[in-house]
């Protein structure tokens, strides 16, 4: 019994010396100074996301105007196809007619599948756009 209360003693005598060498290491100082040098890399950290978040907002609203872009362009040759069908037609060329009123049809299927592409971005732009302006507010 009375080694374990030695050995106990012991280790009680060594626990409180490292403690005592640990508050005795510690400067008030520079334990702020690191808090502020971690809150600072917490803070570019955070920004880096931001400008990430936007970078990838831009790219989304790029896509969805080249897809409006592009179904605009596929809806004017579609028109204009479907013109030169209806001339084709005035004059008696029915062959030629039926191969521009084909044209005038791929090109109207290319327009939806635009427009289906535009509308679908729509709500990742609103998402991300709203996850932005809450980043910048948080930051």
């Amino acid at each position: 019994m009375a080694k374990v209360t030695i050995f106990s003693r012991i280790g009680k005598l060594i626990s409180a010396n490292v403690n005592a060498m640990i508050d005795a290491a510690e400067d008030p100082a520079k334990m702020i100074d690191q808090m502020i040098r971690d809150y600072t890399n917490n803070i570019r950290e955070a920004e880096g996301a931001v400008a990430q978040t936007i970078g990838n907002l831009r790219l989304l609203e790029k896509d969805h105007a080249e897809d409006i872009k592009t179904a605009q362009e596929w809806g004017t040759k579609a028109l204009a196809a479907s013109n030169k069908a209806d001339e084709f037609r005035a004059a008696g060329d029915t062959a030629n007619a039926g191969k521009f009123d084909n044209l005038a049809k791929i090109a109207l299927n290319k327009q939806m599948i635009a427009e289906k592409a535009a509308q679908a971005t729509e709500p990742q732009i609103a998402s991300q756009t709203q996850v932005v302006n809450q980043l910048k507010d948080g930051l």
